[in-house]
């Protein structure tokens, strides 16, 4: 549906209403119909969000107009029509808006739909000179709604079901954005955010007649009929257009209440007659908080002063102008290749900003100078992420993650590598290639043309390659195991190079989600960059923390179980000490998984004849007595945990993947398995080899989204990795347990 579609259904349905309001008597009653709110739609049609107002004079007696207003709503009401209504008196609605500035928000755009105009005329101009008088007090408690909104729902341009009307960057901000400007304290570019209320407006229209009812949620299979009615050529086409709307429009409302808050800032008396210009670099000035061209700036001769710009108001974060930044990149000539040294400084500069980087990188982007930074920044754009793991799409996930490279720079010797493969790891997806694989000639080629010598640049190549390694390894081998390390050192052979993946590694994993980074992953790749640092200087690994034997209790000789836990962090460390028998792996995993605990990592070592087990869990406040009596129920075999715990499928569901690594461990069998994420897992694997009279040396328990990776380090009862021929059997007993009935 088109503007003009909208504004003809507006005019159609402001008459029925008329019709009604006159119909009942209303043409001198002293009242006036009003229409308020609904994002601009303005019409009663369904699936609207219309609030119709009967507004009423003073000393108009209540019983007349109250029953004016039923003979309003009825034929309304019976001709179909959704509407939300109320009836006020002038001065009930102007006390409400002084008392809830969402009211007044909304008031400002009231529409006269029938009865009094110069009743709806005053009520519209006194909440206006209200809302101008009293912005600077009532303008933070706007904006502190709006931040609470934008941390509840996210951001339109990035959630993997885009709400169109509440999400940062939807129809609600596109609102507030004419709020601020009927404020005068701000400008905000007009014709462009009614171009993008409209077309977002569209993208609803469709979504409605989708859906087939009301809803601002863009769910997958709505997709296909948004790309058809919008005419692109695909699913994904529609998602990068929509996605662009909500950027534009999150754009534009950061950048205005950023002038907000500065103008909120500055008193009256405070205020320059004239811009004054404060110089910061040559050509770049800072003028109310806007990083500017100073009047002795000549663009024309200067390609590396878009970079300085930008550098200077990401390190300041400070608006870098979007005029400055649109004039720059039409006026500046394009960079030579390769690139001189002062535009590869200012470009650390930028990425090394923190988090002023990320409001100029939008600019940036806006403003189209990526496509002459870095054009191939274009594969990425918007491009959402496989894994729901991810809060952002690729491109914002890439800034973000330069945004955490920028406070580990101090533990590496080369933070101009560490944010240049920060900015570069994820620049290799898009494709149907592995996007390590594909990225690292990509970085390679990338940094030779920003002047980076061979060495570096081969180093940022090596970083973006195996960016994914040393989370992989850690979080899937077994730390005492040599090969572990080896399989690390492999391709990362020095020092320097370990230190700039260690901390890309966490800059990585903070921008994907807080769950990426939980206290018990950064332990295990800590300790393994530990290991294998160690290795590089001097050729022997430490031991892994927490290798040092634990105090056998006393109960443990008589046959019983010690259980003690830890409090941490996130959860509780669970450690288990008992006589060693094949099995009790099994037990302890269904100890956890029938009381409904999610472990996160298991480690499992043999001191003499007892077994040692380090459990992290996601529950805290654990009861040691009743943990105690559960184990004991299931090792009396009281409580039977195959049958509680028995996986149950459902048609579609993908099969479990069991795979063994026999490279990965010199002295026991790696079986890697890789499932839906569910309680239950680790018993039914640890279960099935034990049915088998196999020992489990330790297990490494990892969640990656929806799907459990658990690598297992298997040997035979009698000590010893196993032979090929019991290594397939483990693998079918275990794939056969996690399939489970069909």
């Amino acid at each position: 549906m088109t503007a003009a579609d909208r504004a003809a259904r507006t005019e159609a349905a402001d008459l029925l209403a008329r019709s009604a309001y006159d119909g009942a008597g209303g043409a001198d009653a002293g009242t006036a119909l009003v229409a308020v709110g609904g994002y601009g739609r303005g019409e009663l049609a369904p699936y609207s969000d219309l609030d119709l107002v009967l507004v009423a004079d003073e000393g108009l007696p209540e019983d007349q107009w109250r029953e004016l207003a039923g003979q309003v709503w009825y034929p309304l009401w019976d001709s179909g029509h959704q509407i939300d209504h109320s009836v006020r008196t002038l001065p009930e609605m102007l006390a409400a808006a002084e008392g809830d500035v969402r009211v007044a928000s909304g008031l400002l755009d009231v529409r006269h739909v029938a009865g009094d105009h110069s009743l709806a005329l005053r009520l519209r101009t006194t909440v206006l000179a209200h809302w101008r008088r009293q912005a600077r007090e009532r303008l933070p408690e706007l904006h502190e709604l709006v931040r609470s909104r934008h941390r509840l729902v996210g951001e339109l341009a990035h959630l993997s079901l885009p709400d169109l009307k509440e999400a940062e960057g939807g129809l609600r901000d596109a609102t507030v954005l004419k709020s601020l400007t009927a404020t005068w304290l701000v400008d905000v570019p007009a014709a462009d955010l009614e171009r993008c209320r409209q077309q977002l407006l569209d993208v609803r229209d469709l979504l409605h007649a989708a859906a087939g009812r009301a809803t601002d949620r863009i769910a997958p299979e709505h997709w296909a009929p948004l790309a058809e009615g919008l005419a692109l050529p695909d699913e994904a086409s529609a998602q990068r257009y929509v996605r662009e709307l909500g950027r534009r429009v999150t754009h534009l409302s950061r950048l205005a209440w950023r002038r907000t808050d500065d103008a909120l800032r500055r008193t009256s008396a405070a205020r320059p007659r004239r811009p004054e210009l404060t110089r910061l670099a040559p050509g770049v000035a800072l003028s109310q908080g806007e990083v500017v061209l100073d009047r002795g700036a000549q663009p024309e001769r200067d390609p590396v002063l878009l970079l300085r710009a930008a550098a200077e108001a990401a390190v300041r974060d400070v608006v870098l102008a979007p005029p400055t930044a649109a004039r720059l990149v039409r006026d500046c000539p394009p960079l030579p290749e390769p690139w001189p040294d002062e535009a590869r400084r200012q470009l650390v500069r930028l990425l090394a900003a923190g988090p002023g980087l990320l409001a100029v990188w939008e600019t940036l982007d806006e403003t189209g100078a990526l496509d002459r930074i870095l054009p191939e920044w274009e594969r990425i754009r918007l491009l959402p992420h496989a894994s729901v793991i991810h809060r952002f799409t690729v491109d914002r996930h890439v800034v973000e993650t330069c945004v955490e490279a920028a406070a580990l720079i101090r533990d590496v010797s080369r933070p101009d590598v560490l944010v240049v493969a920060a900015l570069l790891h994820d620049i290799g997806k898009g494709g149907l290639t592995e996007h390590s694989v594909a990225g690292a000639p990509i970085a390679r080629a990338i940094a030779v043309r920003m002047g980076f010598g061979p060495d570096e640049a081969e180093l940022i190549a090596r970083l973006v390659r195996w960016h994914l390694l040393l989370a992989d390894v850690a979080t899937t081998r077994d730390p005492d195991d040599p090969a572990t390390v080896e399989a690390l050192t492999e391709h990362i052979d020095t020092p320097e190079a370990l230190a700039l993946l260690t901390a890309l590694t966490e800059a990585d994993a903070k921008a994907a989600s807080p769950k990426a980074w939980s206290s018990w992953r950064a332990g295990l790749v800590l300790d393994l960059a530990r290991r294998a640092r160690a290795v590089l200087e001097r050729g022997s690994a430490p031991p892994a923390f927490g290798d040092e034997e634990v105090p056998v209790p006393a109960e443990v000789a008589d046959g019983e179980v010690a259980i003690s836990v830890e409090p941490v962090a996130d959860g509780s460390r669970v450690t288990v000490v008992a006589l060693d028998r094949v099995g009790l792996l099994a037990d302890v995993a269904a100890l956890f998984a029938l009381r409904r605990v999610g472990i996160r990592a298991a480690r499992l070592w043999a001191q003499g004849e007892h077994a040692v087990s380090v459990w992290d869990v996601d529950a805290d406040h654990l009861d040691v007595g009743a943990l105690r009596d559960q184990l004991d129920a299931i090792v009396a075999r009281r409580v039977d945990p195959a049958e509680r715990l028995a996986p149950r499928r459902s048609p579609g569901d993908l099969d479990p993947a069991v795979v063994v690594r026999p490279e990965a461990s010199d002295h026991a069998t790696v079986i890697e398995v890789r499932a839906a994420d569910r309680l239950g897992v680790v018993h039914q694997v640890s279960a099935a080899l034990a049915a088998l009279d196999m020992t489990v040396r330790s297990a490494h328990i990892s969640t990656l989204g929806p799907q459990a990776v658990d690598v297992f380090y298997v040997q035979e009862a009698a000590a010893g990795g196993l032979s090929d021929t019991r290594a397939a059997e483990a693998a079918h007993a275990v794939r056969r347990a996690l399939r489970g009935p069909s």
